[in-house]
């Protein structure tokens, strides 16, 4: 089914766009849904797409050493699943895990790579988001690691 302005303009990561800008975006996105328990993307892997969550949720995960995964945070709708699809390498940083049945919007990255190139506004506008995003993960990392050191009285080294 295709995405519509109306149904982008719904979600909280594009609010304040532009009716414009969401109908550049609306061609390069679908919807999809993944099933619980369902692996999403692995680290490591190429990072061809994002989706924007509107329905379940989603563990974003890590390889440590010792455990089988190391969950860093749960992202629960309305939320932005994958940064890295952005930024070269163009390789997962995290791996991500659906917990229960996930609705989502899928964009698909190059096209949106490109999409941003040829539109400075619209660029701007989605990087800078992005990077919040970024950041946010990583304070929440930060924060899992934290109480990991807590719960088991050992330094938590990555």
């Amino acid at each position: 089914m295709r995405t519509t302005v109306e149904t982008l303009a719904e979600q909280p990561f594009l609010a304040g766009l532009t009716d414009h800008q969401l109908s550049l975006l609306a061609p390069l996105t679908s919807r999809s849904m993944f099933h619980a328990g369902n692996r999403i993307f692995r680290e490591g892997a190429p990072a061809e797409e994002f989706w924007l969550i509107t329905e379940g949720r989603v563990f974003l995960d890590c390889e440590v050493p010792g455990y089988d995964s190391f969950v860093l945070e749960t992202l629960r709708a309305p939320a932005v699943l994958g940064c890295s699809w952005l930024f070269p390498p163009y390789r997962w940083q995290f791996g991500a895990v659906s917990i229960h049945t996930t609705e989502v919007l899928a964009f698909n990255g190059p096209q949106t790579r490109a999409l941003l190139q040829s539109d400075p506004g619209l660029g701007h506008e989605l990087t800078t988001r992005f990077l919040r995003v970024m950041g946010d993960r990583l304070h929440a990392a930060r924060r899992r690691l934290a109480d990991c050191r807590r719960e088991t009285g050992h330094r938590a080294d990555l």
